[in-house]
């Protein structure tokens, strides 16, 4: 297609035969790696977005935290299986009088449970009592969520009320082991003896208000907990010697973890295992999280490097392509035709900086209404006149 521009003529059918030959098989990825890059417009440096930012320093810091919280189960694991284990009997106190200090850092006994006085009663049952009692009334609601559409159960505790009473556990042979602070025990040391749900009638007005609202009331849940007189407990603490001669067993001084569990040592252990193995989990499922970020950023990084190489390639081709057209063509029609041919320059401006000549076809389509400074900078790789996809462009020189 003939191209006429101020009386000159430019014939793109024959630069094309020119140049065919210099850059047959020449295809432009950079709309491609645009693409991948999502920063299109900035090429003159690599910039790491605010949310690939937010990403990787949430998940280091949640798998800072789940780490810290692994090394620490871990560490209450380690301990459980390096604390010895007694039988409260009358060796007991002769083990503690050996021992310097007349105290175990961290030990492991089990005995039944027996009050010191009057035990408690349940108000529910009455023919079941305990040392340690818990009542709570728990509210439950039903809450609209607007991002997934859907009602989801909410719970918030309206009363709760701890008693206690002082208790022993007791050996084979009648010998006792005073538990103190038993509520600052972790583990599961008391079982439900009560539970009963109230649920709420509503009425006509009732639901409107609820849809109006966004919440739903289901009810409260009323839950008694107590732990009760003969079950068999495990402790797991500091125990000592006093210089009465009553053995206690109390949260241990040196920071170690204090258990009460109405399960057995083997499932006691267990369960903080279980525990240590989620936290690690999740430590490492947040590490891979940031791994991935910081894949996808350098991945980002060296397409944005390889786009930026790929132009500048691009540039050097066109610049010897362009200087040896001119070179064959003056040789052809000799310098005189050559500076007629540069005089009016600029009465073809490129169309998108209008500054600089055009100096580029853009093929298959041919139009001829850019320079290639403008070309490199198009946001997609498509023609400005027609919008059809540039597979390769070559030079243009004036005949």
């Amino acid at each position: 297609m003939p191209y006429f521009r101020c009386g000159a003529f430019v014939s793109t059918t024959s630069v094309d035969s020119f140049c065919a030959a210099k850059i047959t098989g020449h295809s432009l990825q950079r709309s491609a790696s645009r693409a991948v890059t999502g920063d299109p417009e900035e090429m003159d440096g690599f910039h790491v977005k605010i949310t690939e930012a937010v990403c990787l320093g949430t998940s280091l810091a949640f798998s800072g935290i789940c780490y810290y919280l692994y090394r620490k189960s871990r560490s209450t694991v380690d301990k459980l299986d390096d604390a010895p284990h007694f039988t409260i009997d009358k060796k007991l106190k002769d083990i503690l009088k050996a021992t310097p200090g007349a105290y175990l850092q961290y030990a492991v006994i089990e005995g039944t449970v027996r009050p010191l006085g009057e035990p408690l009663t349940s108000p529910f049952q009455k023919e079941i009592v305990g040392v340690l009692h818990k009542f709570m009334l728990t509210e439950h609601r039903l809450v609209w969520n607007s991002l997934s559409h859907s009602w989801t159960d909410s719970e918030r505790v309206m009363h709760q009320r701890v008693n206690a009473v002082p208790f022993v556990l007791v050996g084979s042979d009648e010998t006792t082991v005073k538990v103190l602070c038993p509520l600052q025990a972790s583990g599961v040391h008391m079982e439900t003896t009560y539970e009963k749900f109230h649920q709420v009638n509503y009425g006509l007005g009732d639901i409107v208000g609820q849809y109006l609202s966004g919440e739903k009331l289901k009810g409260q849940l009323e839950t008694e907990e107590m732990l009760k007189v003969g079950a068999t407990l495990t402790g797991v603490g500091e125990l000592i010697l006093d210089t009465d001669g009553t053995l206690n067993l109390q949260p241990p001084s040196n920071g170690s973890q204090y258990f009460l569990s109405i399960s057995d040592f083997g499932t006691l252990r267990g369960d903080q295992d279980s525990v240590a193995v989620w936290w690690k989990a999740l430590a490492i499922g947040f590490t891979l999280a940031g791994a991935a970020v910081l894949l996808w950023v350098g991945r980002r990084y060296y397409y944005n490097l390889k786009v930026r190489w790929e132009q500048e390639q691009e540039r050097r081709e066109f610049k010897r392509l362009q200087a040896e057209a001119l070179r064959t063509h003056a040789a052809v029609t000799g310098p005189e035709a050559r500076q007629d041919g540069t005089d009016d320059h600029m009465d073809n401006l490129c169309v998108i900086c209008l500054s600089q000549p055009r100096n580029c076809i853009l093929l298959d389509c041919g139009h001829v209404c850019c320079c290639h400074n403008c070309y490199q900078a198009l946001p997609h790789h498509r023609c400005p006149i027609c919008r059809q996809t540039i597979s390769r462009v070559v030079p243009l020189y004036n005949v």
